[in-house]
């Protein structure tokens, strides 16, 4: 996955540098999983594998002579943190398992480090201090995930392994192809781990997707064949449903079992099916409801808006408090997502889920005015000309779900433009190990907060 070399002036390929060590003072976190530092002659290192304080031994994974900066691993530690534990996980570490960012810090300081990357991203790219978000600056951890020194908490319910040549079952290295072969994965939920994925044959195979549902005993695999392979018979450690991904079409088939697996939150189950999105970590989707309607605090008869919907949770969630009088319009790209929304929230007669991007839907709608927004967009965030339709509804509370701090970032800094200040905001260590975090900001007209 490396880039192609940069030209140097004549013409010729600039020198690689992989391979290259260098002895270097770890800086700040950085987005991503790694830490900043700098060779001696001021060219910019992004380290894995490293803790802000260390002083390493920086070998480059990525980059040439004259690039604006390199990636490397941290292969020995010099001087180290307090902060620093040995990795729990057999597989991680330089050149291995590229899952988890952080094996190699304490719990505590993994959540200060995601905290970091949240400051600085709302400083540079929405010009908010903390306080200014209404934000502690604290990164909470889920409910369980406080374990004892050394142990990991089990919180992946969903787990995408990748098959190597052999047909043996492992994960991705960091930005490469290679699959690392491991015969457990830390991190993986119970349920996940007891189907024994690890252990069996997948000849054929290019990844097999595990999923254990939450509040329910639901398992299913999602096999995606090599081109011209042939299915192997499943016989897994535990019951299972099977699906498979057309090669062709990239769909999704039941092979045999249920099509969906049925999870549960807030006091509801849902149907998702085809392997469809579903927050990973057990906890997160009550966590993230209850923070959601904690800050948009709905009222009985009001109309909202669930943009981004998958499978209903939280347009189910509005529905429940919004009464007989209350409506939800919910939006989502995906098919079987849709379907399985309308499924899901059968029982509301008064909320309608429409098929479809949210730039292309919103504004077929006819909808000038909505009392509440929730919107909980992919990684890259709802972008700047979403957002400013959203600030012309009138919303009195926007809800704004956010797995990427730099896309959150972007879009509140849209949201000022447009009347809207960022009224509370809080985050979430729900990918513990990972460099990942979950935000959620609840926003309110400017002239209100003023």
């Amino acid at each position: 996955m490396q880039a192609e070399p940069k030209k140097t002036q004549a013409g010729s390929p600039a020198e690689s540098l992989v391979g290259e060590e260098y002895e270097v003072e770890i800086g700040p976190v950085a987005h991503g999983g790694h830490c900043i530092a700098r060779t001696a002659e001021g060219q910019v290192l992004f380290v894995r594998h490293a803790l802000p304080g260390e002083r390493v031994l920086a070998r480059v994974t990525e980059g040439e002579e004259g690039a604006r900066f390199l990636r490397a691993d941290a292969v020995a530690v010099l001087d180290a943190s307090k902060d620093r534990v040995e990795a729990p996980c057999p597989f991680a570490g330089p050149g291995r398992c590229g899952g988890c960012d952080w094996q190699h810090a304490k719990p505590g300081a993994q959540r200060r480090l995601k905290g970091e990357v949240i400051a600085e991203q709302l400083r540079r790219l929405a010009g908010l201090t903390p306080e200014e978000a209404g934000w502690d600056g604290t990164v909470m951890p889920a409910e369980g995930d406080k374990l004892p020194a050394g142990e990991v908490p089990r919180w992946r319910t969903r787990v995408q392994y990748a098959v190597d040549a052999e047909g043996h079952a492992g994960l991705r290295r960091h930005r490469s192809h290679e699959v690392e072969r491991i015969d457990h994965c830390m991190i993986a939920a119970e349920g996940v781990s007891e189907l024994g994925v690890e252990k069996r044959d997948w000849a054929g195979m290019d990844s097999v997707e595990a999923i254990a549902a939450t509040g329910s005993q639901d398992r299913q695999v999602i096999l995606t064949p090599r081109p011209g392979a042939r299915l192997p018979l499943v016989e897994l450690d535990k019951p299972v449903s099977v699906l498979r991904v057309d090669e062709k079409s990239g769909g999704v088939h039941r092979v045999h079992g249920r099509p969906f697996v049925r999870e549960r939150a807030d006091g509801r189950t849902y149907r998702v099916g085809n392997g469809g999105f579903w927050q990973v970590h057990p906890k997160a989707a009550d966590t993230l409801v209850t923070a959601v309607m904690q800050g948009l605090l709905p009222r009985k008869g009001e109309m909202a808006l669930d943009l981004y919907c998958g499978v209903g949770l939280f347009a189910g969630a509005l529905a429940d408090r919004l009464g007989e009088q209350g409506a939800v319009l919910g939006i989502e790209s995906g098919k079987r997502a849709v379907e399985d929304a309308r499924h899901n929230l059968a029982a509301f007669p008064r909320v309608r889920v429409e098929q479809g991007k949210v730039e292309s839907v919103l504004p077929r709608t006819g909808i000038t005015e909505v009392d509440l927004i929730v919107l909980d967009p992919p990684r890259a965030g709802a972008g700047r000309s979403t957002v400013a339709h959203l600030s012309s509804l009138g919303a009195r509370r926007i809800a704004y779900v956010a797995c990427d701090p730099a896309a959150l970032a972007r879009d509140l800094a849209y949201f000022r433009d447009g009347g809207y200040r960022v009224r509370t905001l809080r985050a979430f260590d729900l990918f513990p190990m990972t460099h990942h975090v979950e935000c959620v900001a609840i926003l309110e007209p400017a002239a209100k907060g003023s």
